[in-house]
Formats: C-alpha cells, structure tokens, sequence
C-alpha cells in the first residue's frame, strides 16, 4: 500500500491507516499521505498513458490495499467539452466544461462513494449511511449494492423526486425528513455512534475526498500536464474542491507537474452562501446558513465540516467565492442547453452564472482557459415543459 498515515486536517495529528476512522480528535477531517518516493518509481506520464483510462489508474494515489479490487461501477474518464458558442457570447475564447454527468450514478457523487464503499469493505464494514440532497444518496446506494453491503439514507423533503425514487431503487433504506441536510446528519452521527452503521456524510471519513480528487488528477492529464488559469466549482460541502487542491500537490509531489496552480472559485446560490459570507469577511470558519433555500439542491449546505479547508484553498489559489442568484442560474442552465447542446444540472448553472460574474467583476479574462464542473446529468432533475400541444387529424406540416 502507497499510504503512509492520516493526517487531521486542523492539527497535523497522525492516525494509523489499518483501521475505519471518521473526524479526527479535533472533530476535524482527516487526509490521506502517502509515500510519494514509492508513488514515483511506477506513476509516470508514459505508465499512465499506457492504462486503461477510468479512475482507477491512478491507483497509487488512491488509498486501496494493493491486489484489492475496488467496488466498481465502470467509472470513466469524463470529457472536457468546449462550450464554444456559451463562451463567444460573453466574449470569452476558452470556456470548457467538465461533464461529470457520465458517471455511474449520473454524477461526480459516485467518484467519492465507490471509494469510500471500497475501503468500508476493505476495513470489513457491512452497513453504511449518510444523509443527502440526493446524488450522494443514490451513489451510496448503488454502490453498497455491488458491495452487498445495507445503506440507509436520509433526505431533506425538498430532495429532488428522482433522486428518492432511484435510491430506494438500489435497495437503500430511505427517509425524507423535514429539515436541512446537516440536522439530518444528526440521525447518522446518532446511528454511528450507537454502531449501526458507518457514517458516510461529507468529509467526516477520509476517502470520499481521494476519490473526489480524481477529478483533478484527470484535468491535468486532459490538458496536456497543464492547470487551466481558473476552475469554477459548485460547493456546498467541498469535497472535490479541496480534493483537486490536494491532488495538484500530489502531482507536483510525484513530479508529474511543477508548482503552477489554477485559481478556485467556490460557487454557491445566494440562497445559501456561507463560504462567500466567510470568504468576504476574511474569517477562517463559516457560520451556519439559516434558511437555505436554492433550486441547485445539491450545493444547499448550510455548514460544512470542511470549511477551513475550502476557504484556505480559495484563499491560496488567488481566487474567490462568488454567490449567483437563482435566476441566473436557471438561465444558465437555459443558455448553456440552447447554444451549446450542453444540459447543465443546477449546480452546474450556478457554476456558469459564477463564471459570468467573475467575468463582469475583472476576477478572470476572457483569454483566459476557465475549466466549469458540470457535477450531474442535467435529466436528473425537473425541466419545464416548453413543448406545444396538437392535434394530429387536424394538424398540418406547415404550421409547426
């Protein structure tokens, strides 16, 4: 095995890497290191180009014991797309988007979940739970059912349909509940704690971050071993933003990079936006959120055991954390749909109208290569109806 120990994320505190863990001592997440002198005698530019493509030829960089199969759903190598006629709009050359929507599961959730359910069962874990706001929960889901593992979910009620419905179709117990996804992370913890199952929420164990940070390890090796100059994230918890943090350090590391780093911008709705009020304050935590409400459901998270790690990130990179309105995001999505062919989730809204208002307050040029995080296939979630009605015995050909 690659791995050297966990580390809390707070503190620098080391934890053995042979046993389950959630927070640290600290109440903080821990991070996975490795043995970079051994990563880089067989992780190079030609051995990687000579694999298979899909998450799992990183394996150096991924915590897995070696000769341990992972719980595998086929996970690819999502493209990056231009999204050309978007970018011309607003002036810009090289506007791309990188689709996590073709992903099993139908978004970048199942990169983190197949991870984590990979080492529960590597560590002899039988039962797994977290609480969602929906693409988490159905990535659980199925990939405890390749495992032949118990999930149990629980979901705030303004959880997209689809999303119950497709969970509960791989067999997860689930439960939609008044409240915000971190009160019914109290459920979990409590359930945890009484050894029921093993908690899977964001950041409170250590893998879903290592598989999130493939994201990064991909980018990179897309663009010819090159950072684009910003990524624009959608964030609620931050597990990929700080995951692709670590992994471009984890390149330079291995020396598959040099020091260059792009900026990261956290996109949130202003409808629940803590990393921007923390981020405009210049404060190291944020304060909970009260009242979140945004239609791009998966970044509406009111706290974040990760926000030190989110805010340092951002702060590090030179760049920022932007709030978008809900109008623009749904126009985003709108834009993006009719100019380029590109159905963007919500989330993936927010991250073009983030995009835009970079643009509109100087924060990024329109020379610049800005890489977008589509997290989730855009039909997971309602459409509005914009067909028309007929009908066919009296219907004519020239007058559709």
């Amino acid at each position: 095995m690659y791995v050297t120990h966990l580390e809390c994320s707070l503190t620098g505190e080391r934890y053995p890497a042979n046993q389950p863990h959630n927070l640290s001592a600290a109440g903080k997440p821990l991070l996975v290191r490795y043995d970079f002198d051994r990563v880089r005698q067989t992780l190079t530019r030609e051995s990687l180009a000579a694999r298979p493509q899909g998450m799992w030829k990183w394996r150096e960089l991924l915590p897995l014991a070696e000769g341990v199969a992972p719980v595998s759903l086929g996970e690819p190598e999502t493209p990056i797309i231009p999204l050309t006629m978007t970018g011309r709009k607003s002036g810009a050359s090289d506007l791309l988007v990188k689709d996590e929507g073709r992903l099993p599961t139908g978004s970048f959730k199942a990169r983190g979940l197949t991870m984590a359910v990979s080492m529960a069962r590597q560590f002899g874990i039988t039962s797994v739970a977290l609480p969602t706001n929906g693409n988490a929960g159905a990535a659980l889901a199925a990939y405890a059912a390749r495992a032949g593992m118990e999930a149990v979910v629980v979901c705030p009620a303004e959880t997209p349909e689809i999303n119950v419905r497709e969970t509960a179709a791989y067999g997860a117990r689930v439960w939609v509940a008044d409240g915000q996804i971190d009160e019914c992370g109290r459920l979990i913890r409590e359930g945890a704690a009484e050894g029921r199952w093993f908690d899977c929420s964001t950041l409170k164990e250590p893998y879903r971050i290592e598989g999130k940070k493939v994201m990064g390890l991909e980018l990179v090796e897309q663009l010819g071993w090159k950072v684009p100059d910003a990524i624009f994230y959608p964030t609620g918890g931050g597990t990929g933003l700080i995951g692709m943090w670590k992994a471009f350090d984890e390149l330079e590391a291995v020396g598959l990079i040099g020091s260059e780093r792009p900026r990261m911008y956290a996109i949130q709705a202003s409808g629940c936006a803590p990393m921007v009020r923390a981020f405009e304050r210049g404060e190291e935590f944020a304060e909970r959120w009260e009242n979140a409400a945004t239609v791009a459901t998966g970044i509406r998270v009111p706290s974040a055991v990760g926000d030190f790690l989110i805010l340092r990130a951002v702060r590090e990179s030179g760049g920022a954390a932007i709030a978008v309105e809900e109008q623009d995001i749904l126009q985003a999505v709108e834009d993006a749909a009719r100019d380029d062919g590109m159905l963007l989730c919500p989330e993936g809204g927010a991250v073009l109208a983030g995009w835009r208002t970079a643009l509109d307050r100087g924060l990024v040029g329109r020379d610049e290569t800005a890489l977008l995080f589509n997290c989730a296939n855009g039909n997971k979630y309602p459409l509005p109806d914009a067909s028309r009605r007929l009908k066919l015995f009296e219907a004519r050909a020239e007058n559709l």
